[in-house]
């Protein structure tokens, strides 16, 4: 791993604006109908041109770094799209990037994830986001905001990706450990959000919002270790999947193992929204 710090704090970032790291900004709104049902995703755009950090980008993850062609939502571009729109953005391969959103962290992980899986690692997060810059009187800019485009070079790492038929393999491997990061209900089947309502047969279990602290802050991993060791991810003989709903909580679990040692980690980008809707793929619920 790279010798940046994986999380930031305000201060931290607010003492560096001035250098050469390059802030984005990747604020996505996920919704939910009034009782169970499906989320409603929304750019965040609109949020970020009406006030973002000094100096970031906005890097849209609904239109411009998801596969927008795919059955789901979120889907992961090819590598070489990829690499074009983030060099468009105006990220090289020799920056430090730092991400942050104005939510609870998910959607800095989820670009987090994305840009690891095509080689690029040096990547910190703002702790508590935008709203951790606002309360700490940090300024404030609207309006759109651009870097010079620059060329970045992607090398895939195809062991951070898990598809449907990896997942479905990893049902009966003693050597993988599937883990569920939806919330309880969700996660037991009490609760129907996705097409089908249960987990993947053999799944444990973490929910995200367990890594988080009362303000909304990634909470230190070390705080959280017991957790994923009673889930099995932390177990050397066996490599964690996570998965959520569209491949967006379970990057928070992929990023706070990886400050665990585990780097290894793979995401089921599809997670629940395909799986429930393939009425041929198992579930268990209870």
């Amino acid at each position: 791993m790279p010798d940046v710090p994986a999380l930031v704090d305000v201060a931290w970032l607010a003492d560096r604006l001035d250098s050469d790291v390059r802030v984005v900004d990747v604020t996505t709104f996920l919704t939910q109908p009034e009782g169970d049902g499906y989320y409603d995703v929304e750019s965040g755009r609109e949020a970020y041109e009406k006030g973002h950090v000094p100096g970031a980008v906005f890097a849209d993850l609904l239109a411009d770094f998801a596969d927008t062609d795919a059955a789901t939502t979120f889907t992961a571009l090819d590598s070489d799209t990829f690499a074009q729109r983030l060099g468009a953005l105006g990220i090289g391969n020799d920056d430090h990037v730092v991400l942050y959103d104005q939510g609870v962290n998910i959607w800095a992980t989820r670009f987090w994830w994305n840009l690891r899986l095509e080689g690029f690692d040096r990547i910190s997060i703002l702790n508590g986001g935008f709203t951790a810059w606002r309360e700490a009187g940090q300024p404030v800019t609207s309006g759109v905001e651009t870097l010079p485009a620059t060329t970045f070079v992607a090398k895939r790492r195809p062991e951070l990706l898990a598809d449907v038929a990896q997942v479905r393999a990893a049902i009966d491997d003693d050597s993988r450990v599937l883990v569920n990061s939806l919330d309880e209900a969700t996660y037991k089947g009490e609760r129907q959000t996705y097409a089908r309502p249960g987990r993947i047969p053999g799944s444990s279990h973490v929910f995200f919002g367990t890594l988080l602290d009362e303000s909304g802050r990634l909470r230190d991993a070390e705080e959280v270790r017991g957790t994923f060791k009673a889930a099995g991810a932390l177990d050397v003989d066996k490599k964690p999947i996570t998965y959520c709903g569209s491949g967006i909580a379970a990057t928070t679990l992929a990023f706070t193992l990886a400050q665990l040692g585990r780097d290894d980690v793979a995401v089921y980008d599809g997670s629940m929204t395909e799986w429930a809707a393939d009425e041929t793929l198992p579930l268990e619920v209870g």
